[in-house]
């Protein structure tokens, strides 16, 4: 998607941030653009985790019960 804009797109786009915005507010938007990727970051990996245990659980569940049937 942004493979096409780069050095001077980049430059225009700061330079549009920084009138739009000025130079005292930049700096909180980063900040807050930073958390903002940080928290969705953790969110996802979070979710990914949690679908890997889902996917296990079946799989020990059904080697327990193939224990359970060899036993009886």
């Amino acid at each position: 998607m942004f493979q096409n804009i780069g050095v001077p797109g980049l430059i225009l786009i700061l330079v549009i941030a920084l009138i739009v915005f000025g130079p005292s507010k930049l700096p909180e938007i980063g900040r807050a653009f930073g958390r903002t990727l940080k928290e969705f970051k953790s969110a996802t990996k979070g979710l990914t985790e949690d679908d890997d245990k889902k996917s296990e659980q079946p799989v020990l569940a059904s080697k327990e019960d193939e224990k359970g049937l060899q036993t009886k």
